[in-house]
């Protein structure tokens, strides 16, 4: 599984979570989850690449409670919890 098809498939179980996903032009170095009139919302930096938007990505949702009763395929699975094991060391 590529970055691509990583991408896409946590974009797909964002949605399946009640999590909006928008596309926008950030430049290059934004995006993340935030609260918008009562809605989660999961913005992806169009202008970003693949690498930095999964990254992105998993941070937003490594931590959301509700990730770990989702199905995720086993390289998805991992990278969450790569994440969440970075996070939680200290800098």
């Amino acid at each position: 599984m590529d970055t691509a098809e990583k991408l896409e498939r946590l974009l797909e179980v964002c949605e399946a979570l009640d999590i909006r996903v928008r596309i926008e032009s950030l430049g290059g170095e934004g995006g993340g989850l935030c609260l918008l009139k009562g809605q989660r919302v999961l913005f992806v930096d169009a202008d970003a690449d693949g690498a930095w938007q999964m990254d992105t990505t998993l941070s937003a949702l490594a931590h959301l409670p509700e990730l770990d009763r989702v199905f995720l395929p086993p390289a998805l699975r991992q990278a969450i919890e790569a994440r969440r094991a970075a996070d939680a060391t200290p800098p």
